[in-house]
C-alpha cells in the first residue's frame, strides 16, 4: 500500500496543481461564485465520501423542517438521468440516486431535487417554487460556483483530512488549505464515549481558524428496519449471525456496532454506491444459506437499502430476512444546542 502510494504520489501532484489552479481562479473572482437571497447551507468534505453527509444532511433537515419550507439539492451520484429532476412519487435510484430516495422516502415535507449545476438547481426551485425558504447542497463543498451562506466542512475522525494526500495516492479531493472555506467543521465518527484529551489532539490536527466552530459528532444506530414489508420485527436476542453486506466508502464503525450483537459476523463489501447486480445478490443469497445456525438474518445500510427495491432483486431475497439500520447524530460535550442555534440563526438572518 505504500509503495502504490509513492508509486501515485506524481499524479497527486499534477492534480493537486490542476485542483490549485481552479481555487485560484475562484478566490481572485476569474471564476465567479453566485450567492442568493435565501440561506444556503452547504455540507461536504474535502475526502472522496466516507464523512457521514448523509446522516448530517438528516440533522439538518429535522432540525429546520416544521420552521421552514426546506429544500435538499444533490448531484444525483450515479443516476441514470441529466439535468434538473424534482424528486416525485415517480422517482428512482436509478433517476435520481440513492440518497436523494432516502430524503424522499423520509422526509414528506421537503423538496428532493437533483441537478450537477447547483447554480441552475436553485434558480430553478426558486422559480418553480416561491415559498421556498430554506436549500441544503448535499456535498457541494467543491461546487464552488455556489457561494453557500453557511459551509459545513466534515472529516472522519478515524481519517481526518490532515492525514490525507490528494487523489489519487490518497483520498483528497482538494488540498488540505481548502478548509479554510469552511464556517463551521465536524469531526464525524468518533467514538461514543470521547475525551476532552482527545478533542484536544484532533483540534492540534486541524487547527482551525478563528472564525471556524469545530463539532464532534457520533453515530446512534436504531432499530432493525424490514427492508420489505412482508418481513416481520428483528430481535437481536434470536440472531446467532449477521451478513452484512454494504456499498459505502467506511463501514467499518457499522461493522464494530454489529459484532457486539451476534455470535458471528460475515461482511461483504462493496464500493461506495454500488449497484448491486442480480449475480451479486445471488453470491449474497448464497452465504445466507451456507450458514447452518437458523437464527440469522441479512443486514445492510439504510442507504444500500435504496438499491434494493428493483424488482429483479426483491425477487431474488423473497423469504429472506433482510434488513437496514437506520442511523441519527449526536454531538458531544452537550453542544447539540449550541449547532442547533448556529444553523437556525444563520437561517433566521438571511
Amino acid at each position: 500500500m505504500i509503495l502504490l502510494r509513492i508509486l501515485l504520489l506524481p499524479f497527486s501532484l499534477i492534480y493537486g496543481l490542476i485542483v490549485r489552479v481552479r481555487n485560484y481562479l475562484f478566490d481572485y473572482g476569474v471564476l465567479k461564485s453566485v450567492g442568493f437571497k435565501l440561506p444556503v447551507i452547504s455540507v461536504g468534505n474535502l475526502s472522496a465520501g466516507g464523512t457521514g453527509k448523509t446522516p448530517h444532511v438528516e440533522y439538518l433537515i429535522r432540525l429546520l423542517q416544521d420552521q421552514k419550507i426546506v429544500s435538499v439539492i444533490s448531484r444525483g451520484y450515479l443516476r441514470k438521468t441529466r439535468g434538473f429532476i424534482l424528486a416525485d412519487s415517480y422517482a428512482t435510484v436509478a433517476t435520481v440516486g440513492d440518497e436523494p430516495m432516502q430524503y424522499l422516502k423520509k422526509f414528506k415535507k421537503v423538496l428532493v431535487a437533483v441537478d450537477e449545476d447547483r447554480r441552475h438547481g436553485i434558480r430553478k426551485l426558486m422559480s418553480d417554487h416561491s415559498e421556498l425558504q430554506v436549500v441544503i447542497l448535499d456535498d457541494a463543498y467543491q461546487h464552488r460556483y455556489v457561494k453557500p451562506g453557511l459551509s459545513i466542512l466534515l472529516t472522519d475522525f478515524h481519517s481526518l483530512y490532515t492525514n490525507d494526500y490528494l487523489l489519487p495516492a490518497g483520498r483528497l479531493r482538494e488540498p488540505v488549505k481548502g478548509a479554510a472555506r469552511a464556517d463551521i467543521i465536524i469531526v464525524t465518527k468518533t467514538d461514543p464515549v470521547f475525551s476532552p484529551l482527545s478533542k484536544r489532539a484532533v483540534l492540534e490536527k486541524i487547527k482551525p481558524l478563528p472564525h471556524q466552530k469545530v463539532f464532534f459528532s457520533y453515530v446512534t444506530y436504531g432499530l432493525p428496519v424490514p427492508v420489505y414489508a412482508e418481513l416481520s420485527t428483528l430481535r437481536y436476542n434470536q440472531i446467532n449471525t449477521i451478513i452484512l453486506f454494504t456499498g459505502i466508502a467506511n463501514p467499518y464503525p457499522f461493522e464494530q456496532y454489529l459484532k457486539r450483537l451476534c455470535s458471528e459476523l460475515i461482511v461483504i463489501s462493496f464500493k461506495d454506491h454500488h449497484q448491486f447486480s442480480e449475480k451479486e445478490i445471488i453470491d449474497v443469497k448464497n452465504t445466507y444459506n451456507n450458514q447452518f445456525t437458523k437464527r440469522k438474518v441479512l443486514i445492510t445500510t439504510e442507504k444500500d437499502a435504496m438499491r434494493l427495491h428493483d424488482p429483479a432483486l426483491m425477487q431474488l431475497l423473497k423469504g429472506i430476512p433482510v434488513y437496514y439500520i437506520p442511523i441519527e447524530i449526536s454531538f458531544h460535550f452537550r453542544e447539540k444546542d449550541k449547532f442547533d442555534k448556529l444553523i437556525t440563526n444563520f437561517v433566521s438572518s438571511v
